[in-house]
Formats: structure tokens, sequence, C-alpha cells
């Protein structure tokens, strides 16, 4: 069968043969009247036609019969060309612009066209895989719950491991000293080790939380996976046992790292406590105070380059805080608890006058977006009309304020209190959210050597995060614009970073 399929080489072919085939196929005319034209003339004078074909190139002609096996093709390609010869160059013009604006609009932020995709192709498939992967098919059963980690208001983390096939896990209780509470270690290896999130049962709005937390990290698994945890889905509890309570809904995250920003930061050592962890060894040759600006400094990058990819698919975090930054034993920094999180392509999780905020890290404006901003419509309608939503209100520089304020307690250490950090908002609202007025009015300027560092740019970058927004609701860095900012380029965190391992690797 497969020789019956093959064409010699145009080299090849008879004369006569190679006549024939050529004219019958649509190259350059349009209409049968021109390919009628073509066969009397290449018949009536065959030098001419030997002459014309020994200059067309083997490739064309090969092409030509290849599309000769597809008629709806080449009935397509002829209407084409017969659209565009009706056309003026003026008519051209305007539809190639036409077509040119259309692109551009459809792959704006926040990716009407990417969006589309990934709802109608790659969520279903991602859905299928899942499923014939057991994936969306977990049990109470297959996990058992180790220590808690930490508390919300609408959920409990704990960290725990997948149970083997052989259904036994060692575990080893331990009593603390001077406390009537146990602690648990299970002796896993670390790549069966999780992190579950149970929902809380009875609180109000806990349930539709973690609705919107298991849909986003589905989508940013598909999106972004590089800025949050490895997702590995959700179950509900079927009975009432320790822990568990029969109804409630646990989320399970492959365990990247039990300690937020937050945990480190407590430690008075702080950001020397992190310092092995971001760099692999600690940097020699390198003063305390530069070791510490330099460790900021590969912390905020990765904080603001997270920012970025989660806003590029239309996605607002909306609750950055140290708490909801999670440190790897890799040392990358990753989001987490997305509860609060909007997706503004489409309008989920948005609701105009109702926010879910921290008021420590919230800026000015409250809001994502501006109170007057109508209910999303349907999510095709909405995902349409989202680049001039986008383009009109700058959404994701809300997020950027936050990062600001994080910025400000890892360079400040007299702002990583709750107490303080209130303060600092007390503050920083009577100086109209203008941070260079904030410092002259608490003459604290021991306590910004790490800003003041790199000729300032790490103050000139706090300044640019931590303000009110302008006219069209600007005013404020958005992700990309701070990853310009000098205090990124010179890169002199990333160039710490790459001399510490190649110290590791000579040893």
């Amino acid at each position: 069968m497969a020789s019956l399929l093959r064409f010699p080489p145009a080299h090849n072919l008879q004369h006569n043969n190679l006549t024939t085939t050529f004219s019958s196929s649509p190259v350059k005319s349009t209409s049968p009247n021109n390919i009628s034209f073509l066969t009397h003339h290449f018949k009536s004078n065959p030098v001419k036609c030997k002459a014309f074909l020994d200059n067309v190139p083997s490739d064309l002609l090969e092409s030509t019969i290849y599309l000769n096996q597809f008629p709806v093709l080449r009935s397509g390609l002829v209407q084409f060309q017969r659209l565009t010869e009706d056309l003026s160059d003026f008519q051209k013009w305007g539809f190639l612009t036409f077509a040119g604006l259309t692109w551009i609009y459809l792959t704006a932020r926040p990716g009407v066209l990417i969006g589309a995709i990934d709802a109608y192709l790659l969520a279903p498939l991602q859905l299928g895989f899942d499923i014939l992967s057991g994936r969306r098919n977990l049990k109470r059963t297959d996990f058992m719950i180790g220590d808690k980690i930490g508390e919300g208001s609408f959920g409990v983390v704990y960290s725990g491991v997948v149970v083997p096939n052989n259904g036994y896990v060692e575990e080893n209780v331990q009593q603390k000293r001077g406390r009537g509470k146990t602690k648990t270690n299970l002796n896993v290896k670390s790549k069966d080790k999780v992190v579950l999130k149970k929902v809380k049962v009875g609180i109000a709005g806990a349930e539709q939380f973690g609705d919107f937390e298991e849909w986003f990290n589905y989508r940013l698994s598909r999106a972004a996976p590089e800025t949050c945890a490895e997702f590995l889905g959700s179950f509900v509890a079927d009975r009432t046992n320790s822990q568990f309570i029969k109804g409630g809904k646990w989320l399970v995250w492959k365990f990247e790292g039990d300690r937020t920003l937050a945990d480190y930061m407590e430690n008075r050592n702080f950001p020397s406590n992190l310092e092995s962890v971001m760099f692999g060894s600690v940097l020699q040759g390198v003063d305390s105070s530069k070791r510490n600006a330099l460790i900021i400094k590969q912390i905020m990058r990765q904080i603001i380059t997270c920012l970025k990819k989660i806003h590029d698919t239309g996605i607002v975090h909306r609750d950055v805080k140290p708490a909801n930054l999670v440190v790897t034993r890799l040392g990358q920094i990753k989001l987490i608890d997305f509860g609060a999180a909007a997706d503004l392509r489409i309008g989920k999780n948005y609701i105009p006058d109702s926010t879910l905020l921290d008021p420590d890290y919230c800026p000015p404006e409250l809001y994502v977006l501006p109170e007057e901003t109508p209910n999303p419509p349907p999510e095709p309608i909405a995902a349409f009309l989202s680049p001039i939503l986008w383009q009109l209100n700058s959404p994701d520089l809300f997020d950027m304020y936050s990062a600001g304020v994080v910025l400000l307690q890892m360079a400040i250490p007299s702002l990583r209190s709750p107490a303080a950090l209130k303060n600092f908002n007390l503050e920083i609202k009577t100086c109209q959210y203008d941070l260079i007025k904030w410092r002259d009015y608490t003459r604290r300027r021991p306590d910004f050597q790490i800003l003041d560092s790199d000729s300032g740019r790490g103050w000139d970058l706090a300044t640019k995060l931590i303000c009110e927004r302008g006219p069209f609701r600007r005013g404020r860095l958005s992700a990309a614009d701070a990853l310009r900012h000098p205090y990124f380029l010179l890169g002199g965190d990333q160039a710490a970073a790459v001399l510490s391992k190649l110290s590791l690797g000579r040893k």
C-alpha cells in the first residue's frame, strides 16, 4: 500500500505526465480558465514548457502533487486566493490591521485566548488524567495525620504522610517536656510526606473558602505550577474519628516545607537563619550586614516573581503576608492559602462590595477593584471584557502594596511584631501613605541600614510599593516593573547564590 502512495521525484517524471499533473494543480491560477490556458500553452510550446519546468523548484512540484490528494484543502486555498484578489490594497491592509489588533487584544493580560485554552482544553485534560491516576479518588484512609502546623479562620493545617500499600506507618509518640501534649513523629521517606488542610465545619464561609482554594490550586497547577506547592487533590471524610469529622473537606499538598517566612521572622537571627537555605551555604568573604541585605533581596525577588506569574493569569492573591509564604527545603518561596484569591479574568471569587483581607497588609484602597464595579457577567463575557477591566484598574497593584509591607518587615526588625505593624498602619495613614514622610516622622534612621545599602535602591523600591494609587489607578509599581527596578537589576543576590553553589561543588 505504501508503494502505491509514493510519488517519484519531479526530475524523473515523463514530460507528458508532468505537464498534465502541473497543469491540473492550481499553483498560481485561481480559475479553471487559467488552468486550461496553461495546459494549452505548455502543449503548444513543448520547448518553453520544458524550460519553464526546469526552473520550477522540485519541492514546489512535490507539494503541488501532494495538495491534489486533499481536495478540501485545495478548494479552501482557491477560495482564499479569490477572496484576497477581490480586495483592494487598502482593504488588505485593513484586514491585516484588524487581525493584528484582535490578536493583541486576545493575548493581552489577563489572557482571553490562553484562558479559553485552559478552561476548555487543559482543564478537561487534567480532570481526565487525574481520574485515571486516582488523584480525584482520594480517601481518608490514604493518609495518616501528624502534628498541627498552623490554623486560620477557615482551616487547620497538619503534617501527614501517604499510607503505603501495606497500610502501615511507624509512629513515634513523644511527650513534650513540661506539657501535656504529645508529638507524633511519622517515620517515612520525605517523598511520602504531605500537608493537609482541614476545612472547618460549621463556620460561615469556610466551605466556600475551601472550594475556592481547591479551584485556584488546580488552576495554578496548570498555569503557574512553580508559584505554589504541588496540589494533590481533596477528599471528604467518611466518618468522625480523631481529627476527622464526617462530611468535612480536606485539601492535600505535597510536602515542600513546613515553615513559612513568618516562622523564620519570629527568630531573632532573621534573616541570617535563612542564609544556608537560600544560598546553600554561609556566604564567605561578605560582612554580616551585606549578607543580610543579599538574603532579603533574594527572598523579595522570589516573592515578586511569584506575584508576576499569577497576575499574568488574571489572579490576584489578596492575602500576601509572611504567614502565606512557605519556604521550601530548596530555598524557594511559594505562595499558599488562595482562599481569598480572585480570578479577575472570569470574576471567580469576586464580589464588588465584599473582600477578604488582613488589615495589617491591606493597601489604602481596600478593594481590588472600585466598589462601583458591577457584578461580573457570565464567564465567557467576563473573560472577553477582562483586558479592558484590567487596563482601567490594574488590580494586580493590590498585592504589590502587601509585598512592600513584607519588605519593610524583613528589613526593619522593629516592625515584625503584630503590635508594631498595627502602629505602622496608623502612622502611615497619618502620613498619607508617603513612606518618606513616615521615615522623617518616626526618626528611626538606624533601622533603615539594610534598605539604605546599594545606594538606597531598596528604600526607593519600598517607597514605590507602599504608596497610594495615582490617577487612572496607577502610581504603584507592578510586579513586572518592580523586577526591572535597579534594586534587582544589579543581581548581587543571584551572583552570591551562584558562587555559593560553586564553592559547594569544590568540596
